[in-house]
Order: C-alpha cells, then structure tokens, then sequence
C-alpha cells in the first residue's frame, strides 16, 4: 500500500469507529456467485490493505457440498493462494449485525499480482474493456426472484414454502406475507445502499420479487451479488432459508433472474433507441439483440448454470425455452419493453435466480458485444403467445448440452476468456457427473417396489 493510500485507510477507520464499528467484512463471489469472506478487526484494516487476506485459490473450485473439483490451477498446482484486499469505497455498515461493516474484495494472483483467473469480477470488468474500446458503456438493471421457506422436519428436503397462499402474484401486504418478510426486507436493503426499489410477492407461495435500479454493468453485479447475500443471511437470521435455486419444488414454477441492457455512448446518450428506426430501435440495439440470439445456447451455460436450472423451462412456464425476441412480450426470451428514448433497453429473461450475476451478465453484455460487431439483423420479432419450436430454436435442455454449446462457441470464450471458460467447463461437468451418478428420490420411487 503506497503512502498516498494509508491516509485515506485512516479516514475509513476514524468514521467506522465513529459508527460504532469495529469488524469490517472482505467479501467476494466465487465461481458460482456465493460469497466468500473473512472478518478484520478494525486495527487491522491497514493491514489487510496493504498485505492483502490470503485464500487458497481452490475456494474457486470448491463446491457448495465443500468438494474441491480438479480444475487446473488448484489441486493440481499444490493448492496456491490468491490474495484479497478490501474496496474501501463499497464499505457500508450491516444493518443486521451491530458493529459490522462490510466491503467487496479484490481478488488477485499471490505470485504474479495479476487478476486471479476465476474471478468474476474481473471477467466483467474485461468484457466491459471491449465494450469501452466501441465507445459502449452498457448499462444494466437486475430483477430477481427467490423463495423463502420454512424448516419442516417432515418434509424430505426439511423445508416448506413460507406461505401456501394461491393466486396473490404482484400483491404485498399480509395476504400472502403473514410475518411482513418483505417489508422487513427491503427495508435493511434499503439501509444496505445497494439500490433496492420495490418488491412484491411473486406468482407462487412464498415466492418474492425485489427490484434494484439500473446502473452502470459492474455496479450492477455488484449490488445483484450483495442482494443475493443479504436476503439469504436475513432469512437465516430468522431461522428460515431463502433460496435463489431454479426450481426447488415439484408443485412451483421457477424463480428468474432477468436483465434490462441498455447502452450509453461517451456523451451518455441511450444508444439502442432510434425513431427512425425499425421498431424505433437503434442498429446498434437490433444487432445486440442478434448477438444474444446467436450465443444463446452457449450463454445458457451461465444463465442457467445448474443441473436443476433446466427443469424450469417449459411451455407455459413464463420461463424462456426457447431462442426468440419479441417486442413487450413476456413469452420471448428476449423481450423489448415499449419504452424508448431514454428508456429503450432490451430485457434478457434467460437468466435464473441461481446465475452469477457477475458471469450472467458478462455473458450477456459479450454476446451483445459480438452482435454489434458482427453487425448482423435479427429474425422478425416473436408475434403473440410462444412456445411453438416450429417457430424458433429450442434452447439446451440440460446443463450437458449447454456446456458443450459454450465450448463450442469460441466466439464467446474468445471474449470471455479461455482460462475462464476451461476452469468453467471442467468446473461444471464435475458437477454433471456428480449428479449422474446420484440415486434420486424420484428413482426409488418410481423403480424400487415394482422392479
């Protein structure tokens, strides 16, 4: 840490105090979106700055069950260290546990002091570089939906939906919320400083939707990572569990992660509208719209990056099955909301709760990015209600196929990154394997008394 940098620790620490804070939390997202972090005591700030927090690089490669995965660059090289130092500017003080602030972290290699290679965030941070060398700034606003549940030690999973209630989809308020969740909610969210809007009770019982601004792309990560943290830690704090998972339960439809993409020139002017235009949209928001047409077998891979992500989709699920665009229509995987000016953006509705944001939209912004410089037009836009395949493409219906599509688009990891996409891959089919080989319940069920 330079000298020009310890003052600007010490005003950090000297504020802190003031709030009554003497633990900071350095948090960062793994491969798949979760946090990873440690707690610094306050003295030790500069520390942490200066020297960085040590972690085995492998946290990368570690799945949610803690198994380390064979990926190049951790088992394999004797389990290395990354170093991790705190983003002062993203301290913010946890409105649910006193004395408590925490911060995003920058992770980079111990050996080299280059950007770790599995980092999301500065995979984002790259594409956004070739985004900047178009003279494009994209700009984003995230929407995401979860469930929350209660224990149920009855139950085989030891959980249940919070609320059983029907038919309460865009409501608020008691009739679906019996204990005020979502007032609770957006209210530390609020205090959080990550955007937070608005919220409602989704379609199913105890399904929850909660809104963030839009913002320019790496700030947008940033706050759909700490959103995703928040309300799982809230929920735990309750002894509940909130779930960003595609689909958890049989009777339920899916929780989505949908993207609004605009995009900003130097001169801050939205740069996907045009009234002259087809649709009054811009050739350069037309040609974004082909290029996520065109990738989107491969981005399935991140969009919807668990084994679980594909049994979400479906005819007449509300969720994408199949590769299309269509203009204020909610069947299209691409829809285009009738704003313009100013407003004009293309809404992403791919995605599923479980995404990285960071990959998500990394890989959406990269797609667009390979449109605008192919410069090719789309298909007409998707007219009434979809789900027909004899109109348009079926997207991968499993993870398999939607990581073979993602190796085999090497456009996309060209941008993206081809270390990123091989510790992605050999991430990923380990968890595909895992799975095959896993006995379900549903096999018991269905072989074990008649066979």
């Amino acid at each position: 840490m330079s000298a020009s940098h310890k003052p600007d620790v010490g005003r950090h620490q000297e504020r802190l105090a003031a709030e009554g804070i003497d633990v900071v939390r350095v948090t960062y997202p793994d491969l798949i979106g979760t946090d990873r972090a440690r707690d610094v005591l306050l003295d030790q700030l500069p520390a942490a700055c200066e020297h960085g927090l040590a972690f085995c690089r492998a946290v990368y490669h570690t799945s949610p069950q803690g198994d380390v995965v064979p990926v190049a660059g951790g088992l394999d090289a004797g389990l290395p260290d990354i170093t991790v130092r705190p983003v002062l500017d993203t301290l913010v003080a946890l409105p649910w546990e006193p004395g408590v602030a925490v911060c995003l972290g920058e992770a980079v290699d111990a050996a080299t002091g280059a950007p770790a290679p599995e980092s999301p965030r500065d995979l984002l941070r790259s594409v956004l570089d070739q985004c900047a060398e178009h003279g494009l700034r994209p700009v984003v606003g995230p929407e995401l939906e979860y469930f929350l549940c209660d224990e149920s030690p009855e139950t085989a999973t030891g959980w249940k939906r919070y609320s059983g209630a029907t038919g309460a989809v865009y409501t608020s308020g008691l009739r679906a919320d019996p204990d005020n969740h979502l007032l609770r909610t957006l209210r530390a969210l609020r205090d959080l400083r990550i955007g937070a809007t608005t919220g409602n009770h989704e379609f199913d019982g105890g399904q929850f939707e909660i809104n963030l601004t839009h913002s320019e792309a790496l700030s947008a990560a940033d706050r759909a990572f700490r959103f995703k943290s928040a309300v799982k830690e809230l929920a735990r704090k309750e002894g509940r569990l909130a779930t960003f998972m595609a689909k958890p339960f049989n009777d339920a439809g899916g929780s989505g992660f949908h993207l609004h993409l605009s995009c900003e020139d130097d001169e801050g002017r939205n740069t996907l509208d045009d009234p002259s235009a087809p649709y009054g949209l811009s050739a350069t928001a037309r040609h974004a719209i082909a290029g996520v047409l065109a990738h989107a077998p491969a981005l399935a891979a991140l969009a919807n990056p668990t084994v679980n992500s594909y049994k979400r989709f479906g005819p007449d699920t509300l969720a994408p099955w199949l590769i299309d665009w269509g203009l204020d229509n909610r069947s299209a995987m691409v829809r285009i909301p009738p704003e313009r000016g100013a407003g004009a953006r293309l809404e992403m509705r791919l995605g599923d709760a479980s995404a990285n944001p960071y990959l998500l939209i990394a890989g959406t912004i990269a797609a667009a990015l390979l449109g605008i410089r192919a410069g090719e037009e789309p298909p007409a836009p998707l007219e009434g209600y979809g789900y027909d395949p004899s109109r348009a493409a079926v997207l991968p219906t499993t993870l398999a196929a939607a990581l073979d599509a993602l190796e085999a688009d090497t456009a996309l990891t060209e941008v993206l990154g081809k270390d990123f996409a091989a510790s992605y891959l050999s991430y990923k089919r380990n968890e595909v394997e895992r799975f095959q080989r896993h006995v379900t319940d549903w096999e018991f069920t269905e072989y074990a008394y008649h066979l």
